[in-house]
């Protein structure tokens, strides 16, 4: 399993009050496996999301990614455990306006220092360019894309790194229904050919089909699990 789970809670505290936004989470996760957290707003989705992508701390739990138990790393550590193992897809897209498509899609490279020479990291983005249909567009800026464009940049950006587990956090959210499932459709497509672990949310019932893993989420709670 590439991510293992086990009674996983989340409380925040707001003020004198506790909010408990994860309760008693257990979930395993195969690698190559193409996830669906699904659920209503507020459900605790994101929370998961992000703890899963070591951007925010379980209160009490087990967590496992790629065969490491998370549990005392500091900041910095979990910094290199996200660069090493996870790409990240944000439902605002999150690319640098300064930066050309091709730059946006490199920069992980380079901050991350994997790709090897500088011709090797230009054939891997190139790659990466042709897969999700942008090699034409790649010297425009974001702000010269449409939004269906620039998810599609930030699922290369996601993926240039070869990252053992890519998360999408409601990837299309922000998209008309038909380029959604255009994207979803990329990501599932490159999930078959790059082997990746593909994690995403929505609470829209048209995509849950389109994963082989749905765990729906409610008020927190896993209540119900669906292998397909």
């Amino acid at each position: 399993m590439i991510i293992r789970i086990t009674d996983l809670w989340k409380i925040y505290a707001m003020g004198n009050v506790e909010i408990q936004a994860l309760k008693g989470i257990n979930l395993e996760i195969a690698e190559g496996e193409f996830v669906s957290i699904a659920g209503p707003s507020g459900s605790g989705k994101t929370t998961l999301m992000n703890i899963i992508g070591l951007i925010d701390k379980c209160s009490s739990g087990y967590l496992e990614v790629n065969n490491l138990e998370i549990k005392n790393q500091n900041r910095q550590e979990l910094a290199r455990l996200r660069r090493e193992y996870i790409g990240f897809v944000f439902q605002s897209f999150n690319l640098l306006p300064v930066l050309n498509v091709f730059e946006n899609v490199e920069l992980p490279l380079i901050i991350a220092k994997k790709g090897g020479t500088k011709a090797e990291r230009r054939d891997r983005v190139n790659y990466l360019l042709e897969e999700v249909g942008l090699t034409e567009r790649k010297n425009h800026i974001p702000a010269k894309l449409s939004g269906g464009e620039q998810q599609r940049v930030a699922i290369a950006r996601a993926l240039v790194t070869m990252p053992k587990i890519v998360i999408a956090d409601e990837p299309t959210a922000n998209l008309d229904s038909g380029t959604g499932e255009k994207v979803l459709n990329l990501m599932q497509k490159l999930n078959h050919e790059e082997k990746t672990t593909f994690i995403f949310s929505t609470h829209n019932p048209e995509i849950w089909k389109m994963a082989d893993h749905v765990v729906f989420l409610h008020d927190g709670i896993i209540k119900s699990e669906k292998k397909q």
